[in-house]
């Protein structure tokens, strides 16, 4: 089993002064995850994730420009490579996926072809820096589509998916254009709800009726909104027999506190698992939101993924501790895509393996494979 992190706001942390510390010692984190057998980094990236006045949406500001400064760096550590194409100029997950700013007037015609050459174009990019790819993900969180309109995926109200026709033909170029310029790279298709044994057999049986070609079925696992792991492995397990691909973790996470970075917040906007939310999420709490639940739920999620030959798993933003001008999202960003008037904090705080004095968790030591 490939184990690996998204670290894809690492420079945005270190550029603003954050540092991390192992038993009183600062560190290299990610020199620390090589020692511990993390072997694979994924980053996203996106469009372009600056206001049409040139500012930068945060939250790592994930262009190509960082993507190759960090796959360079990460690979000089002996990380490999799997790249994350967001296909928006900002955040893209089952709530939202906005079409890139100068995408926006295409016709269905015109937006088919854009995919392809933005795709074809980007990979020639990465491949001229000397950068190899193990694995290239055509999508961010799709379960519902991706580019909308075009590519929404939609439920009627007699609960059927439709437009299947239209996401399928933006998907295949963009897995075609892969194929083209890394033809040993695996090719993932990535979904949340990992809970869902239905929605992702509709989805996936609908890939093969319209001849879509991957390699990859990837997930997100988030207890909060994800379910158990047994109905997580129930659903992949599943999903490997009828479909013969491999089964990654795109994305995992778990909270370590409940307690605010900012003192007296009083009620505002908080961190996105906080206190007050979370008997509203409804999942089982298997696990304390503390370190120590969250080192115990990192350890058993691994053996379980081990017992169940999952193909790698990749733990999102570890890194992210918060720090002046660490946000999920600027003024600029959130107007881009429609979340004007939140926060701007980094809500994702408490899901990291440092604490918010950037020590690290015990689930630091956790995240490794271990001999069987």
């Amino acid at each position: 089993m490939k184990l690996g992190i998204d670290v894809s706001t690492y420079f945005e942390e270190i550029s603003n002064g954050s540092k991390y510390f192992d038993e009183g010692k600062q560190i290299d984190p990610l020199d620390e995850f090589i020692n511990n057998g993390v072997k694979s980094m994924r980053i996203r990236v996106w469009n372009n994730p600056y206001s049409n006045d040139g500012a930068p949406y945060l939250g790592g500001t994930c262009d190509l420009a960082n993507f190759i400064k960090l796959a360079k760096l990460a690979i000089s550590k002996g990380y490999g490579i799997y790249l994350d194409l967001h296909y928006s100029d900002f955040w893209a997950d089952p709530s939202k996926q906005t079409k890139p700013k100068a995408w926006t007037d295409l016709s269905f015609s015109e937006l088919v072809d854009k995919v392809k050459e933005y795709t074809l174009s980007t990979l020639k990019k990465i491949k001229e820096e000397g950068i190899d790819l193990e694995m290239i993900q055509v999508g961010n969180e799709i379960t519902n589509g991706m580019l909308w309109p075009e590519g929404r995926i939609v439920e009627g109200e007699d609960g059927k998916r439709t437009n299947y026709d239209k996401f399928a033909q933006l998907l295949k170029v963009g897995l075609d254009a892969c194929k083209e310029i890394y033809p040993n790279a695996l090719r993932m298709i990535h979904l949340e709800r990992s809970y869902d044994i239905n929605v992702y057999y509709e989805f996936f049986s609908k890939m093969a009726e319209y001849g879509v070609e991957y390699e990859v079925i990837g997930a997100s696992y988030y207890p909060y909104w994800h379910g158990t792991i047994d109905q997580v492995m129930e659903n992949l397990t599943f999903q490997r027999k009828m479909f013969n691909k491999r089964i990654v973790i795109a994305e995992l996470g778990y909270a370590f506190t409940l307690e605010d970075y900012i003192l007296n917040n009083n009620g505002n906007i908080g961190l996105v698992v906080n206190k007050d939310n979370l008997d509203s999420f409804g999942f089982v709490k298997s696990y304390p939101i503390s370190k120590d639940g969250q080192a115990k739920f990192v350890r058993e999620f691994l053996e379980r993924c081990q017992e169940e030959e999952i193909d790698g798993v990749y733990y999102w933003e570890p890194l992210w501790i918060p720090g002046d001008n660490i946000c999920w999202a600027s003024n600029e960003g959130q107007a881009y895509i429609n979340e004007a008037g939140k926060s701007t904090r980094n809500e994702w705080a408490n899901q990291c393996m440092f604490d918010y004095e950037g020590k690290a968790n015990p689930s630091f030591k956790e995240y490794k494979v271990k001999e069987r």
